[in-house]
């Protein structure tokens, strides 16, 4: 089963998605396989980290800027080329467990949408597959 959501983010943010793909996951009634959720955009990312304190993905924005500033010898003529570069190094996709009807994320985990060139009208899919 593949379900897709939309969602409207601002500037550059984590947005939390863990209930929506928790949703698919229950909608599916897959209750042994995997679920993989998607972002088909080049400038925003999916990743699990940290959500019981917000200040993780603060910080981590604050980390990915460091990583990757605005350099004038970039070429990209939209000019987002630090946003390609966090999404890649982010990654468009992750993949969980499902064991029992349930994600096997970990107790701090949570699933991010990951938005570096905002604000726009995205997407997601969430894939679950059973054994």
């Amino acid at each position: 089963m593949t379900r897709e959501f939309s969602l409207n983010t601002g500037r550059e943010g984590f947005t939390d998605i863990t209930r929506e793909v928790a949703l698919a996951v229950r909608e599916s009634g897959v209750t042994d396989g995997i679920c993989v959720a998607f972002c088909p955009h080049t400038t925003a990312g999916i990743t699990i980290n940290e959500n019981a304190d917000p200040d993780v993905t603060h910080d981590m924005l604050i980390g990915l800027d460091r990583a990757f500033p605005d350099r004038p010898e970039f070429l990209h003529a939209e000019g987002n080329s630090r946003a390609h570069l966090k999404a890649s190094c982010v990654g468009s996709s992750v993949t969980v467990i499902v064991a029992g009807g349930r994600l096997m994320l970990g107790t701090w985990q949570g699933i991010y949408f990951c938005e570096f060139d905002g604000p726009r009208s995205r997407r997601f899919s969430v894939k679950v597959m059973g054994e």
